[in-house]
């Protein structure tokens, strides 16, 4: 199955539409995604494997693989490093983003298969599918949606799916 986000901010679950938010800087083809620039990149990406914060949310009901996150969990976004767009655990010696948050927004992760293999840098790292901050605000890259909608994704995801993120009206794209 292929779910579907828009640069719009529409999300397409078996047939179900519903809202989600992608990057500040909008939508960007995979090609010209840079570390850092804000952009989701246009493309079909795999849904590699679901992690969650197991002491503020159950293990997810998904045939994906999944695995629980620690406070030590981080991923590597610094380009140049051999672990770039790969989980490390913290502390690590470059720069990482911490999976363990206090804001709510990586309870649920959905991995998805952005320039992984292998990472190239600085073409983009953590890119994911995760949970909508309360406000709304747009992601640095990821996609976000409502912790309703994320389990009703999971629940119908089967390894081999994927995400499209698509634009809505190709004079939408942003080059910068």
């Amino acid at each position: 199955m292929i779910f579907t986000a828009t640069s719009d901010g529409r999300l397409d679950i078996a047939g179900r539409q519903t809202d989600c938010v992608l990057g500040r800087s909008g939508v960007r083809p995979a090609a010209d995604k840079r570390e850092g620039d804000g952009a989701s990149p246009l493309g079909l990406w795999p849904l590699r494997r679901v992690l969650y914060r197991p002491d503020r949310e159950p293990r997810p009901a998904t045939r994906l693989p999944v695995a629980a996150v620690s406070p030590e969990d981080g991923w590597c976004d610094a380009p140049g490093d051999p672990a770039y767009n790969q989980p490390v655990r913290l502390p690590y010696s470059a720069s990482a983003e911490q999976l363990w948050r206090e804001d709510r927004v990586y309870d649920l992760i959905i991995i998805l298969g952005h320039n992984d293999d292998p990472p190239v840098s600085p073409m983009g790292s953590a890119i994911f599918l995760h949970l909508i901050q309360p406000d709304g605000a747009p992601t640095a890259g990821c996609v976000a949606v409502s912790r309703e909608d994320m389990l009703d994704l999971l629940a119908r995801a089967r390894p081999g799916d994927a995400l499209a993120i698509l634009q809505a009206d190709p004079r939408e794209i942003q080059f910068r």
